[in-house]
């Protein structure tokens, strides 16, 4: 399996037998307009990976699930990140991951699960993890998502992403 790949990088993996697993939206926020603060969020602690992995595993097929190499991994992709969580009294519903590398800000990784959904947490994740990535020097944020996933491209497009003209591509190949 690949990274999440441009068209021009993807084309030279399909011809030596690479196949498109998955196809994302690629989108873009310029930080200028973000909504207030929450207050529904709360930075993550050591504490919390547990109920982080929980929230993934219910928010996430096994495709893209994370276990806690992948967490590790993706806390690790960029200079500077930050984890928040939206709490319940016990543990965490729902988690959001946000990287910064010099001005570019990524959201790395957005997960509410399903019981905790359309409760508007994930929106007060996005909003508190944005004001994050402004506060820390980034100019713009990029996430991606399925192009199936119309909830999370809607959540998105709510909060001030642009969609770019060109996707990502997801590509994997049996060895």
């Amino acid at each position: 399996m690949t990274n999440a790949l441009g068209p021009g990088a993807s084309l030279p993996l399909v011809d030596v037998g690479f196949a498109v697993r998955d196809r994302l939206h690629l989108l873009v926020h310029d930080l200028a307009q973000l909504p207030p603060a929450t207050g529904r969020t709360r930075r993550a602690t050591r504490s919390d990976r547990e109920s982080v992995l929980a929230a993934d595993a219910a928010a996430f097929d096994d495709f893209w699930r994370f276990d806690a190499l992948a967490l590790r991994e993706a806390m690790r992709a960029t200079p500077r990140a930050h984890t928040r969580v939206a709490p319940r009294p016990r543990d965490a519903c729902g988690y959001g991951l946000f990287g910064r590398a010099g001005a570019a800000g990524y959201v790395q990784r957005l997960a509410v699960a399903p019981t905790s959904q359309r409760q508007g947490l994930g929106h007060a994740l996005l909003t508190d993890g944005l004001r994050w990535l402004r506060s820390h020097g980034a100019r713009r944020a990029y996430v991606n998502t399925q192009e199936d996933n119309e909830r999370a491209l809607a959540l998105y497009l709510g909060t001030g992403f642009e969609q770019l003209p060109v996707g990502l591509n997801v590509l994997g190949r049996e060895l």
